[in-house]
């Protein structure tokens, strides 16, 4: 942190939020020393802490533990109407749910994971438990890769050296080189395709959403049951309805016909 940057931060600030998202990881009520554990405070800094969330109702203790309350939420649903494009999205993907039959969802990028922020699962639901606000990492999935093809070439050659590419599946590509050369691939295509990189049984393709000045700002995707589908099957029968999707998605909130 440079010494402008810390003119600017606010120590007791930062601390109360990571307080507030230690809350929310693990056991739903926690003791003092165990917050204190997961954000590496001193105890009497957590109490104070911990003390003014509950005189906010954030959060709520019994005199020995503390739990978060659904005014907590809000902070979340804060980002989420802040996308100008989230309430459409849900309708969108509603409708391309009931046009293809599967699992839909969109997905920002939050440093190494993407971060659902839509999902209509199918009523044939995969073995999966994602839901809003559910994180994976980016390289092993159709979503990230949209999302990552998306970076600047200086934010995408950072993530290619700093990011930790973890193995799920035997072909979870994790090699720096390799998944370079599969992200310029989804860029000349416009879509990703994943087939048991994350999880043996899954697989998907993905498109990007992007902002009227052409940059991916989300993804949008269909998942699959790895085996029901190849690539060129998956490209026949959903690529059209995605980038469809994609446009109804931008045009909503722009008002313009713009191409993706």
């Amino acid at each position: 942190m440079t010494g402008h940057d810390a003119e600017r931060y606010v120590r007791g600030f930062a601390r109360g939020l990571e307080v507030l998202e230690a809350m929310g990881q693990g056991p739903a009520r926690k003791t003092l020393a165990e917050v204190a554990s997961l954000c590496g405070l001193p105890r009497s800094v957590a109490k104070r802490l911990l003390l003014t969330l509950v005189a906010q109702r954030f959060a709520r203790e019994d005199g020995r533990r503390y739990w978060l309350t659904p005014k907590a939420l809000r902070l979340g649903l804060t980002y989420l109407y802040s996308l100008p494009f989230w309430r459409q999205a849900q309708l969108v993907l509603e409708e391309l749910r009931g046009e293809c039959g599967e699992s839909c969802a969109m997905a920002v990028l939050d440093d190494e994971d993407i971060v659902y922020v839509v999902r209509i699962p199918a009523r044939r639901m995969l073995a999966t438990n994602l839901t809003i606000g559910s994180r994976i990492p980016a390289h092993a999935v159709s979503l990230g890769r949209v999302l990552l093809a998306g970076l600047d070439d200086e934010a995408l050659r950072r993530y290619l050296r700093d990011a930790r590419l973890t193995a799920f599946t035997p072909r979870t590509i994790v090699a720096p080189a390799r998944l370079a050369t599969a992200l310029e691939a989804v860029r000349a295509k416009g879509y990703a395709w994943i087939d048991s990189e994350l999880d043996d049984a899954i697989c998907g393709i993905a498109v990007p959403v992007r902002d009227e000045e052409g940059h991916v700002v989300a993804a949008i995707n269909v998942s699959l049951t790895a085996g029901s589908f190849t690539e060129t099957t998956a490209r026949k029968r959903f690529l059209a309805l995605l980038r469809r999707a994609a446009v109804k998605i931008r045009t909503s909130t722009l008002g313009g016909p713009p191409a993706i």
